[in-house]
């Protein structure tokens, strides 16, 4: 198959991968140029951030979010690399995960926030999850990267924190919140969380592309990243959504797309006042960050495990 735009120039080069759903085939370099163009498209759509703000990336050492990080730090924005260590031992996937975020670190050369739980807090992500009674880690890392991710951003003073979620993460979300009718979830699923008092914005410029064409571009650019999952997810329901919505797209190519984008033109204002109601924010009256109760749910988890500890005569 021949790239597209080079045959309309009279060219015969050979395609690097074809676009479904765009109905595109195109060459390296063509395809590098495509797929940076529809990132800083959908940042200047949305009014994600400008060249005049400093942008946290949230990188775990996967395809997705170091490729964000290339990307935003070429295209001449100011990046700062923000790495939550979870401690997970198994294959060594924390350590193997940090050394992939510092090897881009270092290409780049910018900087690399880490935060490291075990050292921070006493505890791993798993036992935090284990002494604190939860079955579902990844529910319990999503809150903990989440506190932690804003914390970091206010304390340095980034004006926004970027993630590498891609539509496959965000159609996979809007399926299973519409499935539930969580409506005030579906209320503030959107490319843009605004920053209010305590919270960083928080943006996704990548939620427009999927997981086939951001791994294409980090294999493409030469980045190096974790090409295992993490070894908890094995429990998360995601994977289930995303199998469902895989099979719908190979059946109907563009049904993600169309799916995401029309729930965002069509739907999401329909739920933005409820999502706007349900929130009361107050200081936690442990560690000051915002929270809909007297202490925020990574303080309660934290207070509960140290409250077993001292039961059972542990430091």
């Amino acid at each position: 198959m021949l790239c597209k735009i080079c045959k309309a120039k009279g060219k015969r080069e050979k395609a690097v991968i074809f676009i479904r759903h765009h109905k595109l085939a195109l060459c390296k370099n063509h395809f590098l140029e495509w797929f940076e163009k529809q990132t800083l498209k959908t940042i200047k759509h949305f009014s994600m951030f400008n060249r005049g703000e400093k942008i946290g990336v949230a990188v775990s050492g996967g395809k997705d979010s170091l490729s964000l990080w290339q990307l935003l730090t070429e295209a001449g924005f100011e990046t700062v690399g923000i790495h939550i260590s979870l401690g997970i031992g198994k294959d060594n996937y924390s350590e193997k995960s940090l050394k992939l975020c510092e090897k881009l670190s270092e290409k780049l050369n910018r900087p690399l926030i880490v935060f490291d739980l075990k050292e921070e807090f006493g505890y791993t992500i798993e036992e935090i999850a284990k002494l604190s009674g939860r079955k579902d880690v990844c529910s319990v890392c999503g809150t903990f990267k989440r506190y932690l991710m804003n914390k970091i951003a206010i304390e340095e003073n980034l004006s926004v924190v970027a993630t590498g979620h891609n539509l496959d993460d965000e159609s996979a979300v809007l399926l299973s919140n519409t499935i539930r009718w969580e409506t005030g979830y579906l209320g503030r699923q959107y490319p843009v969380l605004s920053e209010r008092e305590g919270f960083a914005r928080k943006v996704k410029p990548f939620c427009f592309l999927t997981e086939k064409e951001i791994v294409s571009y980090a294999i493409l650019k030469g980045i190096d990243f974790m090409e295992t999952g993490c070894p908890n997810a094995k429990t998360a329901t995601s994977p289930v959504y995303k199998q469902a919505l895989a099979f719908l797209e190979h059946k109907m190519a563009g049904t993600k797309l169309r799916f995401y984008k029309e729930f965002l033109k069509k739907a999401k204002p329909l739920f933005e006042k409820e999502a706007k109601e349900e929130y009361n924010l107050t200081p936690c009256k442990i560690c000051g960050m915002p929270t809909t109760a007297n202490v925020c749910s990574v303080c309660r988890i934290l207070e509960k495990i140290r409250g077993v500890n001292a039961k059972s005569g542990k430091n």
